[in-house]
């Protein structure tokens, strides 16, 4: 059996201003990334940067249905690490947002790996909410405590 990540939260926001934060880095800058080389497009390779460490990260985007559907690969090349992302429009137009990150073995290893991209989600839900519905970013300095030692 193999194990996914899973998180889910609603936004009072329409589903293309939920879609247009998550693929567009102006916004996605202001609540989960330090920098980002381009806009999340079907097929693209665009690089990630963190305000918490140096490095640069891949993420290849895989299939990109506009309003309702991300997808793409962070996972530097290791098979089956798709992330999803699902967002369906409630009736009062907030966004139910979805994501799953594929997938993990069911070892030791594995549920760790799990439970830290679960807590991961969560985290980049609840930065996404608060940056769309009160304009803050949550992960600001949320996260210096791992920055590693220059």
């Amino acid at each position: 059996m193999k194990l996914t990540a899973n998180a889910k939260i609603q936004i009072r926001k329409p589903t293309t201003d939920v879609f247009e934060a998550i693929v567009n880095p102006d916004h996605m800058r202001g609540y989960f990334i330090a920098n980002s080389s381009g806009r999340l497009s079907a097929g693209s390779t665009v690089m990630w940067s963190f305000p918490e460490f140096p490095d640069q990260f891949p993420v290849m985007a895989k299939e990109i249905q506009t309003d309702s559907y991300i997808s793409f690969d962070w996972s530097g090349g290791l098979p089956n690490q798709l992330v999803e992302i699902f967002l369906s429009a409630t009736e009062d137009h907030a966004t139910i947002v979805r994501i799953v990150e594929h997938e993990m073995e069911n070892t030791p290893e594995g549920i760790n790996q799990m439970k830290g991209q679960t807590e991961g989600w969560a985290n980049f839900l609840a930065c996404l909410k608060a940056y769309l519905e009160y304009g803050i970013n949550l992960r600001k300095g949320a996260f210096d405590f791992m920055r590693t030692a220059e």
